[in-house]
């Protein structure tokens, strides 16, 4: 009797520690992210720790811009982004990835700088020799570009035709030997092209009101057999929007360290040759995030607006509706 009250005991045991073990095991996921500030959301979770709590163990991949991560999307391995809404859209229709958007991140957040110098109006980026930066065409700085363009009645080949096709950063490097004369970028890069001389000339909010910016979005398969894990990963995000709204200065210093291209594990993938040495102060992030309006809500319709206008500048070859590539049902 005594022996098998031992046995008992032992077997318990065994139990309970199987049982916290298992308590303990946290759901491995990849997360792709941009290297910008518009993701503070994801970067403030990282560093608070919001996702073990939950019992997630992310692994994240950086791009410098939302279209390398949209291709990057093409991989099966790569379950969960935040990153720009354009970029997701052209993903979906175009590589017909299988995500979903599953909640917003912020509006707006994109934004024209300018040598002062040599550009005061809008008008003048038509004048003969202004040299242009900007990303690949189809993603959100582009479309500020085509915006600017109908709202100012600018000759559409005039600026086009002066577009230089660069990394962000590469950009940046650009001002800074004086190669670069205009600037249509996502923040924090024009907070940085500020630090080098250049005045903001325009945002986002001027020319396309109320423009979803950043969203966060998941595979398919991820909804479908861990809708669980969606649920938390849409919860973490929420809150820690609202945290950032409530410590904006504290959210610009974590997104000041995190956006120090030293090399190494955490640096983006896409980043370009000579951009390890540029440095991101707390002031310019926060200076950047006031151009930046974090919410969790997205508008259905504005996601359609921006369909429409990929659609309408060839950016993407089939049409959709909104319906398509949103699933709110987690962020209600």
């Amino acid at each position: 009797m005594e022996r098998l009250k031992i046995l008992c005991l032992v077997l318990t045991l065994v139990c309970l520690a199987g049982s916290a073990a298992y308590a303990k095991e946290e759901f491995p996921i990849n997360i792709a992210v941009e290297f910008t500030d518009h993701a503070t959301s994801f970067y403030v979770a990282q560093r608070k720790g919001w996702f073990e709590e939950e019992g997630l163990k992310p692994t994240s991949y950086s791009y410098v811009t939302g279209m390398a991560l949209a291709s990057a999307l093409g991989r099966g391995d790569i379950q969960a982004a935040y990153m720009c809404l354009l970029p997701a859209i052209t993903a979906y229709a175009n590589a017909r990835v299988p995500i979903k958007v599953v909640a917003g991140l912020h509006r707006h957040g994109y934004g024209l700088a300018v040598d002062p110098a040599k550009i005061k109006t809008v008008a003048d980026l038509e004048k003969p020799g202004i040299r242009i930066g900007c990303n690949k065409a189809g993603g959100p700085a582009d479309a500020i570009i085509h915006k600017t363009i109908e709202k100012y009645n600018l000759d559409r080949d005039k600026i086009l035709n002066k577009i230089q096709r660069m990394n962000p950063a590469t950009q940046i490097l650009a001002i800074r030997m004086g190669k670069l004369d205009a600037f249509f970028n996502c923040e924090h890069w024009p907070a940085m092209a500020e630090d080098a001389g250049f005045k903001m000339l325009l945002t986002s909010q001027e020319v396309w009101p109320n423009m979803q910016g950043s969203v966060l979005i998941v595979r398919e398969d991820l909804i479908k057999n861990h809708p669980e894990v969606v649920r938390k990963l849409v919860a973490i995000t929420g809150r820690a929007i609202e945290w950032i709204k409530k410590n904006p200065r504290e959210a610009a210093s974590i997104m000041s360290k995190q956006l120090q291209m030293a090399g190494g594990r955490n640096s983006p993938s896409d980043a370009p040759e000579g951009t390890q040495k540029l440095k991101v102060t707390p002031e310019t992030v926060l200076r950047s995030m006031t151009r930046i309006e974090h919410s969790f809500t997205i508008d259905p319709a504005e996601v359609q607006r921006s369909i429409d206008f990929a659609k309408k500048h060839g950016n993407i070859r089939n049409d959709f509706k909104a319906s398509d590539i949103l699933d709110l049902r987690f962020s209600r």
